[in-house]
This record gives C-alpha cells, sequence and structure tokens, in this order.
C-alpha cells in the first residue's frame, strides 16, 4: 500500500439475522427478541431475490448477499485490487420504532461486524451504524466505538424522521466532528413517511429510484439549515445517491439561492461551493447511459474532488470487471480511487502513512 493504494468506499458485509445478533446483546434484549417473536425479523434493505440485490456469479446458495468473507475476498478485495474497503451493513435497526430496540440491533450489528470482519480482514474498515431514532443514543454509540480506529464513518439512511438539515441531529454530527468521523449518507430509509412527495410507491422499482429525491432533499436542508456553518470541516458522504442528478440540483440550488438568500443569512455562500467543499459521492451506481454522458456530467459537476470510487458489493451495478464507469479521465480515476478517500477519511491515512 505504499504506492496508489485502492480504496472501496462502499462495500456490504450480510449481516444474516436476529439470531446472529443475539450473543452480542443484553440479556434482557435476548429475552425480548425470543420471547416476542422479534427473532425472526428479516433486516434485509434489499429484497433478497431481486437481481440487483447480488450479481448471479456472486450468490452463494444458503447464504445471504455478502455473507461470506471468503467469497468477498475472492469476488472483490482479491479481484478488484482493493487495499482497503469500507463496510457499510445495512440492517434493520434504523426502522424499529423503539429508540432503545434500534439502538440495541445497532451496537451488536457493531460488534459483529468487528468479531466477524474487522478482525479477520485487515483489509476492512467500517462505518459506526447508530440509531437515529434517538441522537443521544447515537452519539453513545460513536463515543464506545470511536476508539477503534478500524471505524472511519458514521452511517444513517438517507431518509429518517426529520430533515438532516435539522438541528435535532446536530449532536451526532459534533461528535463526529470531535472524533475526525464523516457522516455517510446511504440510500434507504426508516420508513416513517413514503420516499416521495406524493405518497408510497406500489412497487420497488418506484422506491428504488426515488431515492434520488431523497438525497436532493437531504442535500438541500444540509446546506440550507446551516450545517456547514456550524461544522464547516465536516465531510457527507453520499452511497448510492446516483451521481447524475448534482448538476441541474447544483444549478437550480445557486440560481434559487440569489433570489432568496436573505432568508438563510447564515448560508454566505453559494451552495455549489459548499456543496463541493463538504459533499462526496460514492460512484456505483453512476446513473448515466454511455460515456460521453458521464463525461460531461463530471464536467457539469465541475470537482474532481467530490467522487470516492466504490464496487457496491455485493449489489448488481455493473457488468464483468467494468467496476468504474467509461468516461472518466485517468487522473480523476487515479483520484477517485487513492486520494479523494485519503482526504474524506482521516483514519484511512494512518493505514498508508
Amino acid at each position: 500500500m505504499n504506492q496508489a493504494p485502492v480504496i472501496d468506499c462502499d462495500i456490504h458485509p450480510g449481516v444474516p439475522d436476529i439470531p446472529a445478533l443475539l450473543p452480542y446483546m443484553s440479556d434482557y434484549w435476548q429475552h425480548s427478541f425470543v420471547d416476542r417473536g422479534l427473532d425472526g425479523f428479516d433486516m434485509m434493505s434489499y429484497p433478497l431475490g431481486a437481481p440487483i440485490t447480488c450479481r448471479p456469479d456472486w450468490r452463494v446458495p444458503g447464504e445471504r448477499p455478502g455473507g461470506s468473507l471468503g467469497k468477498m475476498r475472492e469476488h472483490a478485495l482479491d479481484r478488484f485490487g482493493l487495499d482497503l474497503a469500507i463496510c457499510n451493513p445495512l440492517t434493520g435497526g434504523q426502522v424499529a420504532v423503539s429508540e432503545s430496540m434500534g439502538a440495541a440491533i445497532c451496537s451488536a450489528v457493531n460488534d459483529w461486524i468487528v468479531e466477524h470482519w474487522l478482525d479477520k480482514e485487515p483489509r476492512l474498515r467500517a462505518s459506526i451504524v447508530v440509531p437515529p431514532q434517538s441522537p443521544t443514543m447515537a452519539v453513545e454509540e460513536i463515543e464506545r466505538l470511536a476508539g477503534d480506529r478500524r471505524f472511519v464513518q458514521v452511517l444513517l439512511p438517507a431518509a429518517c424522521e426529520l430533515m438532516l438539515g435539522r438541528s435535532y441531529y446536530w449532536p451526532i454530527y459534533e461528535a463526529a466532528v470531535k472524533h475526525g468521523l464523516p457522516i455517510g449518507i446511504h440510500a434507504g430509509s426508516m420508513y416513517r413517511y413514503a420516499p416521495t412527495s406524493t405518497g408510497w410507491p406500489s412497487h420497488y422499482l418506484q422506491d428504488y429510484i426515488s431515492n434520488n429525491q431523497l438525497f436532493e432533499g437531504q442535500l438541500l436542508s444540509l446546506v440550507s439549515n446551516g450545517v456547514f456553518a456550524k461544522f464547516p470541516d465536516l465531510k457527507f458522504v453520499f452511497i448510492e445517491s446516483g451521481v447524475s442528478w448534482l448538476p441541474h440540483f447544483i444549478w437550480r440550488a445557486i440560481k434559487t439561492w440569489r433570489g432568496v438568500r436573505a432568508e438563510v443569512p447564515w448560508v454566505k455562500q453559494s451552495p455549489a461551493e459548499i456543496i463541493r467543499a463538504n459533499i462526496r459521492v460514492t460512484t456505483q451506481p453512476f446513473d448515466a447511459p454511455d460515456e460521453a454522458v458521464v463525461g460531461r456530467i463530471v464536467e457539469e459537476i465541475d470537482c474532481d474532488d467530490m467522487f470516492l470510487f466504490s464496487s457496491d458489493y455485493p449489489h448488481w451495478q455493473f457488468e464483468g470487471d467494468a467496476i468504474t464507469p467509461l468516461g472518466l479521465s485517468t487522473s480523476l480515476l487515479m483520484k477517485m480511487r487513492t486520494d479523494n478517500p485519503l482526504a474524506t477519511y482521516p483514519r484511512l491515512r494512518e493505514t498508508v502513512s
């Protein structure tokens, strides 16, 4: 790793089920899940049988997608020459209505990741999964795990109970800044509200594509509520956001801000400047039809520092070994695989220095 390490900023270990997490819970929660019949709760964020959930050649009979460390090594770490990869476990802890139950699931997932993945594979790092239901408990979880330098990020779903710019969540951001951790916002929802502005979708197709709306709304919330005025050094990583929506969003944000900036006096810079300084995006999926469009999107975003390389393993976002979209320059590919991740995640620099 002394020469240009390749860093994957979004890889998904498959958390099997509640019974696998029970040993990492207190006696109270172990009995509570079993006695209430909740130990069969399915925490998969993606439908198990959906093609996008896992590439056919990455599926392991009898296992959940991404559930085998050996197969992750074979399919991703070794195959793509990854020196480091950040694990983003997608679980149901954030969905639980109970704050304490959500916190119990999140803590168990974090401890499970340590034992079964981080301790067994030195190339892996992880995000701290926290319960957005309770910023207080989220901060407690950050403080509990911050001493383990293998945790490099705090992970939240794209849709929570409130817009992420609201001061309700600022204690989480304060704790992240304190420990040098960016905030990862991953596609997904706590399902308190419909993912569209006009109600609940009828099909998974609608739900999945509607995540673009979630990211747009949250980005505008973070900027307009002054999160970056309060925490100027805090980075947010938009994970599986789709990327291609950014140019028109930035253009419209600039245009509207110029007309109504009096209502947000704390937004002293153009939204474009704030976004380019504080927002990062992972490159899978990169929603564009061909390399010409990819090149144009990158040109219009006008900030090579924003892009972070990701495989999104085991989700099916690309064919064969085409892990990065065509249309990216050689210099950008080098930046997003190495320089940009190291700039975004301070703890990764401790590994490669």
